[in-house]
């Protein structure tokens, strides 16, 4: 079956060239409740929902330690939401700056709409992020044909494919079998897998990208 739709991921694939902006703001919101978390750390959950991502890291045995030594019991969800908060407040002061396209992605859609294929997105931000992403990406070019965030999906975010079935009913494609999801994280890969489409992984200033 010929592909109709394909399915960007936003930071690290569409813009935000080595994905900076989540990195930079889970640094902060880490270091804010006395956790100084590394890149590499940071990085490793990348593209999950933002609070998965934040339970993950604080399930990593540095952080971890560092999190009992400091407060003398384990991270609880109120650790979480105290994180995620600072986290997001973080994000949405720097987001403006991270809404570029990276270099080619205007081209490849603007040909790729000459092709008759629909231009699909999915993220791990939420709606209020995403406001902020989409009106300064669309400033410099880039705007897909829909996006959804896990808000759109009752917050079941990646690994989960619910966010890439709403891009398929949105444009009425049937068959999983004429979809292809790109992303630069591999939450972006499982979400494909998990949703049964053509998944490719991008490198070329994806969140691997920005650690080297």
């Amino acid at each position: 079956m010929n592909t109709k739709l394909i399915i960007l991921d936003w930071a690290g694939t569409a813009v935000d060239y080595g994905c900076f902006a989540p990195v930079g703001a889970f640094a902060l919101a880490f270091r804010a409740t006395g956790l100084e978390a590394t890149e590499e750390e940071i990085r490793q959950p990348m593209g999950m929902l933002k609070k998965e991502h934040i339970r993950t890291m604080l399930a990593m045995p540095r952080l971890h330690e560092q999190w009992t030594e400091k407060y003398g019991a384990e991270p609880d969800e109120k650790a979480v939401e105290t994180i995620y908060g600072a986290f997001e407040n973080s994000l949405m002061r720097s987001l403006e700056q991270y809404a570029a396209p990276k270099p080619g992605v205007v081209e490849t859609v603007a040909k790729l709409r000459e092709m008759g294929l629909k231009i699909g997105s999915t993220t791990g931000y939420t709606d209020k992020m995403m406001a902020v992403v989409t009106e300064n990406a669309a400033k410099q070019g880039y705007a897909p044909d829909a996006w959804f965030s896990p808000d759109s999906v009752d917050g079941l975010g990646r690994p989960n494919p619910y966010m890439i079935f709403a891009n398929m009913q949105k444009f009425q494609v049937p068959s999983v079998q004429a979809v292809v999801k790109v992303g630069d994280t591999v939450s972006d890969i499982q979400e494909g897998r998990n949703a049964g489409v053509c998944s490719l992984g991008v490198l070329e200033g994806g969140h691997d990208a920005g650690s080297l």
